[in-house]
């Protein structure tokens, strides 16, 4: 009985001892709680040890997240980016938008391959006329990335016009090399077309916008309509044409032969560089491919107009990529605007840059007149 007894004593005195320092655990678990990115989390998924996260270092559940982190587009997420995601200042975060009714995974090859959907982002409102259509191809050196930041990206072209929207994924570079990703890209135009009456678009007004290699898959839309061999047997529409009516192309290679001719922070050459897996091996051992696979080959008289936006300091795709590009279509006479982010790297926002592509697409799409030239633009304006 006076062991009981003593327990108890024992126990109140301990209930009152973590009472009285309750202040001091909510102190330090808020604390804890308010840490902003645990370094060692970062480096644990580091499993290679080069200071980036590559998409296939994420555990399964932060992967769907890679473009909201990756706000550059490079490929790779820096612990930097890791850091800014967690605080809540990611630039790329995806809003709700009420005019807006989202169609999330459309099969548009009818596999069931998660990597051959597209999402669709419709005005509420109606229109008495059918609208056109702005679709996203992303980036992420063909390994990585996803559609699901296709509305985030697609927004400042989408809220002014009230033109629809559409994002696709394509199979990346570990499950298909090229010409996968093209054929991918064709079924996807050549579905949105067959189903440009449902959704109240036009079929005759689709311009395609991407950003580095998205960029490359765009500009290879836009010069490889009347290609045969890139189209490819894929969906159920093979009948639709995959051609499209204008690009808009941001730092995308052109011309992967020439990619290591100007200084670059990788190899671009090697067979386990992102174009090196495109191709299924080294550049050189693999040159039919690699010329294949570069938009450069393909331009014609014919081709989709196109404006091309890329930076002097980018160290991942040369500038002179779209140099080379913008040459090659303007020498045949394709209707082309280049414009030079004279400071910018691989990524940038630029609110005029913003205002020049909506006036490009206003004159593609709804054929209203435009000055828009070449020209250059500060980086940050």
């Amino acid at each position: 009985m006076v062991g009981s007894s003593a327990f108890f004593v024992l126990l109140l005195a301990a209930l009152a001892v973590l009472f009285l320092m309750r202040p001091l655990f909510l102190v330090a678990a808020t604390a804890f709680l308010s840490l902003p990115v645990h370094a060692d989390r970062f480096t644990d998924w580091d499993r290679n040890k080069d200071g980036k996260l590559q998409k296939e270092e994420l555990p399964p559940n932060a992967r769907r997240n890679f473009e909201r982190v990756d706000t550059n587009r490079d490929g790779v997420i820096s612990l930097e980016e890791h850091v800014a995601f967690l605080k809540g200042r990611t630039a790329g975060r995806q809003e709700a938008n009420p005019d807006y009714r989202t169609v999330r995974n459309q099969d548009y090859v009818g596999a069931g391959n998660q990597r051959q959907m597209l999402d669709l982002f419709v005005p509420r409102g109606k229109s008495d006329k059918p609208r056109p259509l702005v679709v996203y191809i992303h980036g992420g050196g063909w390994r990585a990335g996803s559609k699901e930041s296709g509305f985030g990206r697609l927004r400042p072209f989408l809220e002014e016009t009230g033109f629809v929207g559409a994002a696709i994924n394509y199979r990346l570079t570990n499950e298909a090399s090229w010409p996968a990703q093209i054929h991918d890209c064709k079924a996807a135009i050549r579905w949105l077309k067959a189903h440009a009456r449902e959704y109240g678009y036009d079929a005759d007004r689709i311009a395609v916008w991407g950003t580095s290699a998205g960029g490359h898959l765009v500009g290879m839309l836009g010069v490889s309509g009347d290609v045969p061999g890139l189209e490819g047997k894929l969906g159920k529409h093979l009948d639709q044409e995959s051609g499209v009516t204008c690009v808009v192309n941001y730092f995308g290679p052109s011309n992967l032969l020439t990619m290591d001719d100007f200084p670059t922070s990788i190899k671009h050459s090697a067979a386990d560089s992102p174009e090196g897996k495109l191709v299924g091996g080294g550049l050189v051992e693999k040159k039919e491919v690699t010329v294949n696979a570069s938009p450069v080959t393909h331009v014609s008289a014919g081709d989709a107009p196109m404006l091309l936006a890329h930076g002097t300091k980018d160290k991942l795709v040369p500038y002179h990529q779209s140099v080379e590009f913008a040459g090659r279509l303007e020498e045949v006479g394709v209707e082309t605007v280049f414009i030079t982010m004279d400071g910018a790297g691989h990524g940038f926002r630029s609110e005029e840059l913003t205002r020049r592509v909506r006036a490009f697409l206003a004159s593609q799409l709804m054929g209203k007149q435009s000055k828009l030239s070449s020209g250059t633009i500060a980086a940050g304006k």
